[in-house]
């Protein structure tokens, strides 16, 4: 009897071990992964919820953008941040009024509102410059430091009078030679391709003195030297320095360049020709006419 009351008792008690389901949870609250997924994701998920259901108003969008606008303008326009003045090193008077006209800025103005290299590009591709420097120095001074381009001859064509530097690129127009009667002179198409020998020409000619006016770039293949008197030199497409010192050499030996001479035809290496003037010519005909009776 009293081993059917405690069998009873045990039935009532029911199994102690855990249900299935209870079980697999218990599982999964061991499992890595699950638990970094309720502690991050879950609060991460709830509050991207609650943000997107925040902002899907448009009102609550365009004040929380208004408010960010404004502490940036007021951060942009703290007296630290702010360019008053600009500053160019290293260009003439003419030079800087083309930079400054170039890059037209209202000052005072925030440092975030200037784009430093957008500023170098621009300054950059104006024909006197050769290289510049752009940064903001303490005390709100937008500082230029200009390394221009230096002018060795002045150009004639078709468009005019411009002054080129030793690499052929073009550094300012001029109105009349008279504004640079300092530099020599090249005329032609195709003559600021050949500053380099042109310079070379210019330095040897300049044995013959005044007399020099200038190159003359012919048919874009060599140089003709223009001299005083519309005499000239015309000169090969090789080895014209070469040419030019011989014809020095006979000048100063026989006076050649003095003489009623129109051209000095060294184009043929091998056969230097001498072409006399109209006056000059018409006189030896009249002689030899004379000879001739």
């Amino acid at each position: 009897m009293l081993e059917m009351i405690r069998c009873k008792q045990s039935e009532n008690r029911g199994d102690p071990a855990p249900s299935r389901w209870a079980w697999r949870m218990q599982r999964l609250m061991l499992t890595p992964g699950f638990r970094f997924g309720l502690r991050v994701g879950l609060p991460f998920c709830l509050t991207l919820l609650a943000g997107t259901i925040y902002l899907s108003d448009e009102d609550r969008r365009t004040a929380i953008m208004a408010s960010i606008a404004d502490a940036r303008r007021s951060v942009e326009a703290r007296p630290e941040f702010m360019v008053k003045l600009m500053a160019i090193d290293g260009a003439e008077d003419r030079l800087a009024a083309e930079i400054r006209a170039t890059i037209p800025l209202n000052f005072p103005l925030s440092s975030f509102d200037l784009d430093l290299p957008a500023l170098r590009d621009r300054i950059a591709q104006i024909h006197g410059v050769r290289a510049v420097g752009v940064r903001i120095r303490p005390g709100g001074i937008l500082q230029l430091d200009v390394t221009p381009r230096t002018p060795v001859v002045i150009w004639r064509s078709a468009e005019g009078l411009a002054m080129i530097d030793a690499e052929g690129a073009h550094v300012a127009d001029i109105a009349s030679r008279a504004e640079r009667p300092d530099l020599p002179m090249i005329a032609g198409e195709g003559a600021a391709l050949h500053v380099a020998e042109a310079i070379e020409l210019l330095r040897a000619g300049s044995a013959l003195g005044n007399r020099m006016h200038g190159l003359a770039r012919m048919g874009e293949r060599r140089w003709d030297v223009v001299l005083d008197r519309d005499q000239r030199i015309m000169l090969p497409e090789e080895n014209a320095l070469q040419a030019l010192e011989r014809v020095i050499a006979l000048d100063g030996a026989q006076e050649l360049l003095g003489r009623d001479v129109a051209r000095v035809d060294m184009r043929l290496a091998e056969r230097p020709t001498v072409r006399m003037n109209e006056e000059a010519t018409r006189e030896w005909w009249h002689v030899r006419q004379l000879s001739g009776q």
